[in-house]
């Protein structure tokens, strides 16, 4: 009997690639992608029975369920989210975004946006979809309902609530850099109107 190796066996299928300019890798018969960063670059493969982990050098780059059909494509829309910041007019048609069920609140989000800011507003949308790449999507579907819940509808406003949730902090936000909301007049308090109220209590009591 043998002693059993120092590192334990991967037990998967390695193969190497290259990223093609689609941002996509083929491993047997079926394409997966990887962030637009790694384009045109050499890839390492792993290929489990569930799962196929893509890296370049030391890193992982990206993970994909295993296809078993034929010539199929595997999209992840966050690997392509930098693209679409820059090429905002293609948010609608990307094929890697086709698909991509997310909850109401981030249609309502987008929604906002695009009234109060226009074209400008859709790119902010994009940014706030790009926290996916650091952050869970229970997180950020958190933040943006309280985002919403508060009217503080911008990518800023999204990432502080997001991080003050992650760190266990309240929130302070400091609306002065949104002059798209509408504006709350506070008048200072004066001591005639508490006695127009204390007179008419009085008033009513007799």
């Amino acid at each position: 009997m043998r002693p059993l190796p120092i590192a334990p066996f991967d037990a998967c299928d390695q193969d190497s690639g290259r990223v093609s300019s689609q941002c996509l890798v083929r491993y047997k018969t079926n394409d997966y992608s990887v962030p637009v960063a790694f384009g045109h670059q050499d890839v390492w493969i792993r290929a489990y029975v569930h799962e196929v982990v893509i890296g370049c050098r030391g890193e992982v780059i990206a993970r994909h369920p295993r296809c078993w059909d034929r010539e199929e494509i595997v999209f992840s829309p966050i690997h392509y989210l930098p693209l679409l910041e820059r090429k905002i007019n293609a948010l609608d048609q990307a094929a890697p975004l086709q698909g991509w069920e997310l909850p109401e609140e981030f249609a309502t989000l987008r929604r906002l946006m695009e009234a109060r800011m226009n074209r400008h507003g859709r790119r902010e949308y994009v940014q706030v979809l790009r926290l996916l790449e650091t952050f869970d999507l229970a997180d950020l579907h958190a933040a943006v309902k309280q985002a919403l819940q508060m009217g503080a509808i911008g990518f800023d406003a999204v990432k502080h609530l997001l991080l003050c949730r992650v760190e266990h902090r309240p929130p302070r936000l400091d609306l002065d850099c949104y002059p798209y909301l509408p504006k709350a007049t506070v008048e200072t308090t004066r001591p005639g109107s508490y006695m127009r109220l204390l007179s008419g209590d009085a008033e009513d009591a007799a």
